[in-house]
């Protein structure tokens, strides 16, 4: 096209002819500040999208256990009284300059529980004062042997570390010293190293200890009577919220199956069960450090807590297969989980229902009646669903004639499961009532009037085939003078 046909065009460098009915839109290139502009907008954007999802994120585990927002303000209490030592001129005189201790110390043992914080704080005390009390003497010995200090010293730093290292794979010593054993071969190099340039090592080692045990009083001091949190009720709590979530899922899992289909808002709380078991062992470890407190006294069988888990994780793996049923391929026929879910459903709730009254018993503390008659209402549920299962293959033969026994057996399958599950939850029974008997639960005072009153009625009360029969008539007094005569 020449420049005259643009210039007649409008000056028009090329024509695009859209067929009529359609729509094009034209996008006009941005500049190069433009698109920097643009990019920078969307990284502010993204910047404040991920700092907004953290605050709500922090906001979320603060709003479910204020706890820790309080623990964290107890650190910094903790943090602040020991610095008065450092800041104040006549204590920090009095400690000899070595009052930075006593902070490193309240760092490293304040935890979140007492019973965290009073085992790293025995464990720090032990193991500083022994190893302590060890370097010097090493230390004494050392130095009485003149040009040989340097490779006895050495020497017993080598036996030292590596005896102390490897007891850390005894069971018991990991379990329960395994702090102190790192402090101790933490406070045995630094004396027995440090003390061969230090002419006054005794004097150093003193000043070294009392700041650390302030450190240690002032932890402890604010871990205890400021809103203390107990190991102990941490998994007495932790044992009961299992023992009615496992209850949940249980009668979820049922209704999921006999519904037609896994639901998750319910019968998923078995997992909790499942994955308990580090949480009950280390708050269990902690737990027996802690002082009498309120219903827990001196030598409280905190390892009888983790029996009662390891039962409701026996039946919790039950509880998971029967949940997996709800979603298997091959389902049983209509008809047939008909006949069995009432039979079913019965078992559950009764199970459940064993489940819950454990807990409210493990909940306060209380031994109850109302338990064993669960159980017994448990065992009789048991005993009707067996007896449905024994009749079930006549009714299919007289309700599905065409249909195959096979076909059948993922409906015998949830049954056999509620039958395994309601042992395994028996199991949980004797778990509890062993709990009940070693940390003396009270008994419920109504026990034992509801025990007399039943008994009495059980003797008072007739059966009815026993009863006279209040149809025929008494004899006359002339038939009992004819029958003496």
């Amino acid at each position: 096209m020449d420049a005259t046909a643009r210039e007649a065009q409008g000056g028009l460098e090329w024509r695009v002819t859209v067929p009529e009915g359609a729509s094009v839109a034209v996008e006009h290139e941005a500049g190069a500040a433009a698109r920097a502009w643009a990019w920078a907008l969307a990284r502010v954007a993204a910047a404040w999208s991920a700092v907004a999802g953290l605050a709500r994120k922090v906001w979320r585990i603060g709003a479910d256990d204020p706890r820790r927002a309080v623990h964290g303000l107890k650190v910094a209490l903790a943090l602040a009284l020991v610095s008065v030592f450092y800041y104040s001129r006549p204590l920090y005189d009095g400690v000899g300059g070595a009052a930075m201790w006593a902070i490193m110390t309240v760092v490293v043992v304040f935890e979140y529980t007492v019973g965290g914080s009073v085992y790293k704080c025995f464990n720090r005390a032990v193991a500083t004062a022994s190893a302590g009390v060890l370097a010097l003497g090493v230390h004494w010995v050392a130095g009485k042997t003149g040009k040989f200090e340097p490779y006895i010293l050495t020497g017993s730093l080598f036996l030292l570390a590596a005896a102390a290292t490897f007891s850390r794979f005894i069971p018991t010593v990991k379990a329960r010293f395994d702090y102190g054993v790192t402090i101790f071969i933490l406070t045995y190099s630094l004396v027995a190293v440090s003390g061969y340039r230090v002419d006054e090592l005794a004097a150093l080692a003193q000043q070294r200890l009392s700041t650390i045990a302030i450190g240690i009083f002032m932890s402890l001091a604010v871990a205890v009577f400021i809103c203390p949190v107990w190991a102990g009720q941490e998994l007495h709590h932790l044992t009961t919220r299992n023992m009615d979530k496992l209850a949940d899922a249980l009668e979820g899992c049922v209704e999921d199956y006999f519904a037609g289909g896994p639901s998750q808002a319910k019968s998923g709380g078995y997992r909790c069960v499942l994955n308990a078991k580090a949480s009950e062992d280390a708050q269990a470890n902690l737990a027996r450090w802690e002082p009498p407190h309120g219903r827990f006294g001196f030598r409280h069988p905190y390892a009888q807590y983790g029996k009662v888990g390891a039962a409701m994780r026996a039946c919790a793996y039950c509880v998971e297969a029967l949940g997996s049923c709800a979603g298997a391929e091959a389902q049983a026929p209509e008809p047939a989980k008909r006949l069995l879910r009432d039979a079913c459903a019965r078992v559950a709730a009764r199970c459940a229902r064993v489940l819950r009254e454990a807990s409210r018993s493990v909940a306060t503390t209380m031994a109850s009646r109302a338990l064993d008659f669960a159980a017994a209402d448990m065992d009789t549920a048991v005993h009707e669903l067996q007896g449905d299962m024994r009749s079930l293959p006549s009714a299919l033969a007289a309700e599905l004639a065409g249909t195959p026994l096979v076909d059948t057996m993922p409906v015998f399958t949830v049954a056999s499961l509620l039958v395994e599950i309601s042992a395994r939850v028996e199991g949980v029974v004797d778990a509890v009532d062993e709990l009940a008997t070693l940390a003396n639960f009270k008994q419920v005072d109504g026990d034992d009037d509801d025990d007399k009153k039943g008994e009495a009625e059980m003797t008072t009360k007739v059966h009815p085939l026993n009863e006279p029969d209040t149809d025929v008539e008494a004899p006359s007094p002339e038939t009992q003078t004819a029958a003496k005569a």
